[in-house]
């Protein structure tokens, strides 16, 4: 448990969302691009980017929490 309160926490929640933002709107530009394509590689392609964002954030989350990037 935590002795004192930390900034980390909103300031992250903030960051997670601001970057769940930008990735959106990044993935919705490319979107152009890969509408383009057969049906399947889209499914592979959209499979894989809503997966992607995933990848950094357990070590985000541990930050948040402790203030290292590792556990």
């Amino acid at each position: 448990m935590r002795e004192k309160p930390t900034f980390r926490i909103p300031i992250g929640i903030l960051l997670l969302l601001a970057g769940l933002a930008l990735y959106a709107l990044g993935v919705a530009w490319a979107s152009q691009w890969i509408g383009q394509l057969p049906v399947l590689v889209q499914t592979v392609i959209y499979l894989v980017l809503g997966v992607a964002w995933l990848l950094p954030l357990r070590r985000f989350l541990i930050w948040m929490e402790t203030g290292r990037w590792r556990s």
